[in-house]
């Protein structure tokens, strides 16, 4: 048979397996299981890890809350005469014995829930930005409520980012309390997704949780699955709690969020300059967390956040793009794997300004190294540039293609019998001498192979003749095609009126895509 007739073959059968895709399995997923990567040595985490016990049980931290130090010293802790609160061994190890390993964020639809146990890696947004690199002049701007909405929008279109982290700051709203609703309420209608966000004061946490009990048809539906966890910063390194943040921990705890127990000290000014030092700060720093976070409910969803920064030294600016932080976040993941915590990180700052190569390459290698290290959630992933100081809504875009690429690469080779295909190998060696019409390609073309959405594959020539576009004007193209036409309907008119009927909305129904 010749392979002129092979590939003809092969076209009808190609035809047969895009008919029938319910027969296709993806080439990635949310949850591919990562952990492979290993930057430190079995020796190196005992090392750091024996530094983190030693800290919390010696040293441990100040500015604690009155009702952190009840429990903690109700636990066995100890309150200095200098004020600083510490944790024993025992009461650490404990925590990390006991703490929840089955934590699950639910999006507000069946289907896209996010499993954060063993070493399931997801994709996420984040940054909380207070620009945005304008989609139609590429000017930096004051974000807006309008562009957080439709960041939300974009991330919910896109397959390979599962989790929506606030990722800018709406600068037209000027009062807290209705920036932390708007923002709520913002991300929550832009995405069916979980969604993370922060919450300026503690007097506020009860406002969001009321929110969040009415989109949910009523409080014990929210508990149940709740689907939107609140981000606490809970220290202000070096080895120092911060107050109203533990407050607003508290009360969020209680009032059945998961939560997010973050470290982000910078390594040269508020952690150590050596990676090694500002990892084991952040590792206890976020553990303290954990154990006040387990004393307040034994059964919170509590998910393990070390995520210390990198300055440039020459200037003291935060730089998010190089090798030091990509490491870095790496090696926290693997603290997290350690630990058999689920873990988030913070990977993808760029530095760059725009869609050029320090863009992608910044990008690729740090997300790569914390999700190949088993972060089970890696926020900053997509969207964001400038060391997060602005959002490019085509940046999402051009992210999801990176990120099906990059979970690609965690799915791994995949080494059995069948994938060898020893068989295979003879059969078309003994016969046509080529694999182009066997129906071993053909049957694994959806499920083994991604296909980049903007990525172009094309010849220099079919490149130029439609206009030489780079990836920035293609995904500018895709973008405002997506806001033009996605507007998510999970929350249903009647939900939305009510919501409004009680909460102050600044997002008109017109900006959702609604009448009236």
């Amino acid at each position: 048979m010749s392979a002129g007739t092979s590939r003809r073959r092969g076209r009808s059968k190609r035809l047969d397996i895009a008919e029938n895709p319910d027969t296709e399995k993806p080439p990635v997923w949310p949850g591919v299981s990562g952990g492979r990567m290993a930057p430190l040595s079995p020796h190196e985490i005992e090392q750091v890890n024996e530094a983190v016990l030693s800290l919390l049980e010696t040293l441990g931290l100040s500015q604690a809350i009155p009702s952190m130090i009840d429990l903690v010293t109700a636990a066995g802790g100890t309150y200095t005469d200098d004020k600083r609160l510490l944790f024993p061994r025992d009461l650490v190890l404990k925590t990390i014995t006991e703490a929840r390993r089955d934590v699950v964020l639910y999006g507000q639809k069946d289907g896209l829930e996010i499993d954060l146990s063993g070493s399931r890696v997801h994709m996420s947004s984040g940054g909380g930005a207070p620009g945005v690199f304008d989609l139609e002049t590429g000017a930096y701007r004051d974000g807006t409520l309008r562009d957080l909405y439709d960041a939300a929008r974009l991330c919910d279109a896109m397959e390979n980012i599962h989790h929506f982290s606030r990722s800018i700051i709406a600068r037209d709203v000027h009062d807290n309390l209705s920036l932390d609703l708007n923002t709520a309420y913002a991300c929550l209608a832009g995405t069916s997704k979980h969604v993370s966000i922060s919450i300026t004061e503690p007097e506020y946490v009860e406002s969001i949780a009321q929110l969040c009990y009415q989109i949910a048809g009523g409080e014990e539906a929210f508990r149940a699955k709740p689907f939107l966890t609140v981000m606490v910063c809970h220290v202000v390194p070096p080895m120092r709690f911060a107050e109203e943040a533990l407050e607003t921990l508290e009360l969020a705890i209680k009032a059945g969020f998961p939560v997010q127990l973050i470290s982000a000290g910078q390594a040269g000014a508020t952690s150590p300059a050596t990676i090694a030092g500002s990892l084991t700060q952040a590792i206890a720093e976020t553990l303290a967390g954990l154990v006040f976070a387990r004393l307040v409910d034994p059964n919170v969803a509590a998910i393990f956040g070390p995520k210390p920064l990198v300055a440039d030294l020459r200037t003291g600016s935060m730089c998010g793009g190089g090798g030091e932080q990509a490491i870095l976040m790496g090696a926290a993941a693997q603290m997290g794997r350690f630990y058999d915590l689920p873990t988030t990180s913070i990977a993808g700052i760029t530095d760059a300004k725009t869609h050029d190569a320090q863009y992608g390459a910044e990008k690729c290698l740090a997300v790569s190294m914390a999700a190949h290290a088993g972060s089970n959630l890696v926020t900053q992933a997509c969207g964001m540039q400038s060391s997060l100081l602005g959002v490019s809504h085509s940046a999402y875009v051009i992210d999801n293609d990176m990120l099906g690429n990059i979970l690609r690469t965690i799915r791994g080779v995949e080494v059995t019998a069948e994938n060898i295909g020893a068989e295979v190998i003879a059969e078309v060696c003994k016969g046509e001498g080529h694999y182009l019409g066997h129906m071993h390609t053909f049957s694994r073309m959806k499920s083994d192979y991604f296909y980049p959405h903007l990525g172009d594959r094309r010849t220099p020539t079919d490149w130029e003749e439609d206009g030489s576009k780079s990836i920035g004007e293609t995904a500018r193209e895709k973008t405002r095609d997506l806001l033009n036409s996605h507007f998510p309907g999970h929350i249903t008119d009647a939900t939305d009126i009510a919501v409004r009927e009680n909460f102050n909305i600044l997002l008109t129904r017109q900006n959702m895509g609604r009448e009236g």
